[in-house]
């Protein structure tokens, strides 16, 4: 973890402790519900935790900050985040149900008490949050669909209320379908010299741009 510590200078020392506990827990469910495969698992703190922890030097959130992290699956972004921000509240949320367990049991076993978690379908949440957060879990212009009612527009924070997306690969089509262009574009590759980061990005953007989003079309 020392070269995580390096990486990411804004994680309190508090979390690094919480974060190693969260790496013990993972691995264990890992080897009963596959959340990772099993080649990722073996490089689970270079990848999938820098992966989420890259938001960090990016963002600082405020006392009572509400977050919305949509198909959590095994807790990503969501649990690292609420591990890095304990003065903001994380509402996780997918439709597995096992998925779900799992993250109930590690907020719980972590001692998490700014998460929520639940066994839904985005468009069946009615609460406005100041962030919307996903990783890799539909095409743009779909997850939009999801979401856009559900944020409510501000500015408190260092960066706009809006999406945080971890998105991979190519982006222009969905953008162009999607209508609207990140305020920023965060590019992990750049960050990062793994080659696992290649194409990676997380894309702001900010709420007061949404409302313009057309109908998702197929991808």
């Amino acid at each position: 973890m020392s070269l995580l510590r390096e990486r990411f200078p804004h994680v309190d020392a508090p979390a690094w402790s919480v974060i190693e506990a969260w790496a013990i827990l993972l691995r264990n469910w890992n080897s009963k519900i596959n959340l990772i495969s099993r080649k990722d698992i073996d490089r689970l703190e270079e990848c999938h935790l820098s992966h989420c922890l890259a938001i960090t030097n990016h963002l600082k959130l405020m006392q009572g900050t509400r977050v919305l992290d949509v198909g959590t699956g095994g807790g990503f972004p969501g649990i690292i985040m609420a591990i890095c921000y304990p003065q903001a509240h994380f509402t996780l949320i997918d439709s597995i149900g096992k998925k779900v367990t799992v993250v109930k049991d590690l907020a719980d076993q972590l001692g998490l008490k700014n998460v929520e978690v639940g066994q839904c379908r985005a468009e069946e949440v009615k609460k406005q949050f100041d962030f919307v957060t996903g990783r890799a879990v539909k095409n743009l212009p779909e997850f939009f669909s999801w979401i856009r009612k559900n944020l409510r527009r501000g500015s408190r924070n260092s960066i706009p209320n809006g999406v945080l997306y971890w998105k991979g690969g190519e982006l222009e089509n969905e953008l162009e379908l999607l209508g609207i262009r990140p305020r920023k574009t965060i590019s992990l590759e750049q960050s990062f010299s793994d080659s696992y980061f290649k194409e990676k990005y997380i894309l702001h953007f900010d709420a007061r741009d949404v409302p313009r989003v057309r109908k998702p079309r197929k991808v």
